[in-house]
């Protein structure tokens, strides 16, 4: 299928580096989480190389035309880690970064869990399992209109465990959604342990596999191997892509990785400091 082409217009204006932008999401996501006191830090540091790719060098958005109809889709359907994403708009343009304070506190539409109230979200996401079948109608209704848009969705690995994600893992290549791309945050680390304690996925790529997917198992720190793949959708497979990224929860900051309390604390004053340091803030 031959594209529609989108508006090269400010997303992000100067193309920064990858990395360069995952530290700086990081660190605005340690100060907000410490100023509201709030939770899902390790989460959100997880996934901030995925971010950083997706938003500076795979998504076709534009914040002048959020609603543009031949635009990229983004779904977050680890809705908790709301930080990071709200970073990620603000340094993209979709608001100011002073709207950034106002995260968890009373009546501000940055909430802790991701809103769609919030410029360039798709969709208000947290109730673990929802994200990909709504990410799954996007992309079937896309295809329906031949705009060219592809539908990226952010997966948790501990989400897996929800039955309706794999009702959608059987739903989407059976339609041959090749504009679709799920990517899984696989830092090992769900809420209340490891994943493989809780409920163990292995063998997971092969699950997927198995389910019809296009998959693609990486470092999810690689900025290069996420370019790479991400920038592959859609699939010449004709089937949907999955992509396993192999994290490290609290990654960039070395008294929160592979912590599960990081999945809930907030750094007192001295420990973000420290963590500022440590992402070059």
């Amino acid at each position: 299928m031959t594209r529609p082409s989108l508006p090269q217009a400010s997303l992000p204006l100067n193309r920064p580096e990858p990395k360069d932008f995952a530290q700086r999401i990081r660190a605005h996501a340690l100060r907000m989480v410490h100023a509201a006191k709030a939770s899902h830090i390790g989460g959100c540091l997880s996934m901030a190389d995925i971010l950083a790719v997706l938003y500076t060098r795979i998504l076709r958005l534009d914040p002048a035309e959020p609603q543009a109809a031949n635009r990229d889709r983004f779904v977050l359907s680890k809705g908790h880690t709301t930080a990071i994403m709200y970073a990620t708009l603000a340094e993209c343009g979709f608001f100011s970064l002073a709207e950034l304070d106002t995260y968890c506190r009373d009546g501000s539409i940055f909430t802790g869990h991701v809103s769609h109230a919030v410029p360039g979200v798709e969709v208000s996401t947290g109730s673990l399992g929802h994200g990909l079948p709504i990410a799954i109608g996007m992309a079937l209704a896309a295809r329906s209109a031949g705009n060219g848009s592809r539908v990226f969705c952010l997966l948790s690995d501990g989400e897996c465990d929800e039955g309706s994600n794999w009702e959608g893992i059987l739903f989407a290549p059976h339609h041959k959604l090749d504009n679709l791309c799920v990517i899984v945050d696989f830092n090992k680390i769900q809420s209340f342990g490891s994943v493989a304690e809780v409920l163990n996925l292995d063998p997971f790529a092969e699950k997927w596999r198995a389910f019809g997917w296009h998959v693609e198992e990486i470092d999810g720190h690689d900025v290069d191997a996420l370019e790479r793949v991400l920038g592959g959708v859609p699939s010449p497979s004709g089937r949907p892509t999955v992509v396993i990224a192999h994290t490290v929860k609290g990654k960039g900051v070395s008294f929160m990785e592979n912590k599960l309390e990081w999945h809930y604390r907030s750094p007192s004053d001295e420990l973000l400091a420290l963590a500022l340091a440590e992402v070059g803030a």
